[in-house]
């Protein structure tokens, strides 16, 4: 499988597959991947596991008393830019491959509205967002192309807490 290197290079462990959970949200200072990351070679599920590793890397960079709680836009924008180009890789390799909300994405980035994507659906108040991002303009372009779509995260893993 092609993200072996991705997986030795972040050191990240597999888990048994369950989401840690404290207050409704997850929690830990590690993240692991679930055992049919590297398991599974369907092109939707390895674009995910891309997406997840990027986000829970740049979690942990920023670091903090709890890296699973970080809600960062760069974080966001970079893990969903990887989920785009790997599922751009995953359909040339995989004739036939289809995903709708991975196809709609495609198009958004295609578009070149991921910036205004990932503020609009994902965004916190407490984000430095770059001035250049176009949220009216991204508005008007949704109605038209993505009347009926909703947002997704599919996170190939979860969040621990490491045992010393």
């Amino acid at each position: 499988m092609r993200y072996i290197g991705i997986f030795g290079l972040l050191l990240l462990a597999a888990c048994n597959g369950e989401i840690y959970t404290r207050d409704g949200v997850t929690d830990g200072d590690a993240f692991y991947l679930a055992p049919r990351a590297y398991e599974d070679d369907d092109p939707a599920l390895q674009s995910w596991v891309a997406y997840s590793l990027m986000k829970s890397t740049c979690q942990l960079e920023i670091g903090g008393p709890n890296p699973a709680r970080v809600s960062d836009y760069g974080c966001e924008f970079t893990a969903r830019q990887h989920l785009v180009e790997t599922w751009e890789e995953q359909r040339s390799e995989h004739p036939g491959a289809s995903d709708a909300y991975l196809d709609d994405l495609l198009a958004v980035r295609e578009a070149g509205f991921l910036d205004e994507y990932t503020v609009r659906y994902f965004g916190r108040r407490n984000w430095q967002v770059p001035a250049e991002v176009r949220v009216a303009d991204f508005r008007r372009w949704q109605r038209k192309h993505l009347s009926h779509h909703r947002p997704e995260t599919r996170i190939i893993g979860s969040w621990g807490y490491r045992e010393l």
